[in-house]
């Protein structure tokens, strides 16, 4: 249970980092900095996404859950204000864009290590 928490944590760091490489305005320092904003994100994503999930269930039945995207990307956007100059996303369009990417390659990255296992 453990350890497919830490292999969890780091598959979100390198899909922080493969993000980072896509887009110039989405800027980390490093892998460290990418397993910080990884516990962060998955902090808020057990305390903050489902108040925030909860706030905003009328627009999100109304876009049939896209709005949840918004909120992946406020989450995000809420990390990289906690870790500060280590972490740079230059916009919310930026974060809304990086949050769909993030969770595409996580998506991959789970699937081929599961597939491993």
């Amino acid at each position: 249970m453990l350890l497919r928490g830490i292999v969890s944590l780091v598959l979100n760091a390198v899909a922080l980092i493969a993000v980072a490489q896509i887009f110039d305005s989405f800027q980390l320092e490093g892998f460290g900095t990418a397993l910080l904003a990884s516990f962060i994100l998955a902090i808020l994503n057990i305390f903050v996404k489902p108040i925030l999930i909860i706030l905003t269930l009328p627009i999100t039945v109304i876009t049939f859950g896209l709005f949840l995207i918004v909120i992946n990307a406020i989450t995000l956007m809420i990390t990289q204000a906690l870790i500060g100059s280590a972490f740079v996303i230059d916009g919310f369009g930026t974060a809304l864009i990086a949050s769909i990417v993030i969770s595409l390659i996580t998506m991959i990255l789970n699937s081929v290590v599961r597939d491993i296992r």
